[in-house]
């Protein structure tokens, strides 16, 4: 579904990425987990085209990415960021449907798609009508996933959806995205930094180090079958945090 082939990208001298290859598996979920700066989410922003590899290429859809097809492309890739990224002078009904109008949708068709949305997302249909300062964080995020899935893309890619969330609500949400993922069967790339949010939401996990592949694989491969001593760092300090963070 998608694949980056030695993939490389550079900010200001800094190497992102360097030489990523990367094969995302149709109908699962790929999530990417690594250290601040590892080169996770601009991985992301590469294969829906929102910046541009100096080196190597993007195959998504089955098409090679290039500037040429890339708005072709976007309109099949749902994206969703940290906070849902919403539009603060739209209402949560005008940012979901955004795309949808500039396409000309019919209204009979959008109002059936927000109903099959909203139902999906379990997000009540009054809170459409609010503005994202209107909403809590929970809400923003479940508008910006109906959002990214109006047009009913082929892939969702995730980008930290729920980092800046509560906890309580941060867990309730990942059940709830387990859920939507089994329901839709769609192709899924997500980025997070929390190890147990990969293991409980992704079918593989690609480790990232200074923008390099180290694993992919379950997280069975990560703790049984580490491909080396910072995939078993990384997952010992993971576990050092949660264990931190029960008190004991």
């Amino acid at each position: 579904m998608i694949e980056l082939k030695q993939v490389s990208k550079s900010f200001d001298g800094h190497r992102a990425l360097a030489n990523l290859s990367l094969r995302i598996e149709e109908a699962k979920t790929t999530v990417l987990i690594g250290q601040s700066g590892c080169g996770k989410s601009t991985a992301l922003r590469i294969m829906i085209g929102l910046i541009e590899a100096d080196e190597g290429e993007v195959v998504i859809l089955g098409e090679k990415l290039s500037p040429a097809n890339v708005l072709s492309v976007r309109r099949r890739v749902g994206y969703v960021i940290q906070d849902g990224g919403l539009f603060p002078h739209l209402t949560a009904r005008e940012n979901v449907t955004l795309m949808a109008r500039h396409l000309r949708w019919p209204d009979d068709l959008i109002r059936a798609r927000l109903f099959t949305l909203s139902e999906l997302v379990q997000l009540r249909l009054d809170r459409l009508d609010l503005f994202p300062v209107e909403l809590s964080g929970g809400q923003q995020q479940r508008i910006g996933l109906m959002r990214a899935l109006f047009l009913d893309p082929d892939v969702l890619l995730m980008d930290e959806p729920l980092g800046a969330l509560d906890p309580m609500i941060r867990a309730g949400l990942q059940d709830e995205l387990r859920d939507i993922f089994r329901e839709l069967d769609k192709t899924v790339v997500l980025v997070t930094h929390d190890l147990a949010e990969a293991a409980f939401l992704g079918d593989h996990i690609a480790l990232l180090r200074e923008g390099r592949l180290v694993q992919l694989g379950t997280i069975a491969d990560l703790t049984d079958t580490p491909a080396d001593e910072f995939v078993t760092e990384f997952v010992g300090a993971q576990r050092h945090l949660s264990l931190l963070a029960g008190g004991e």
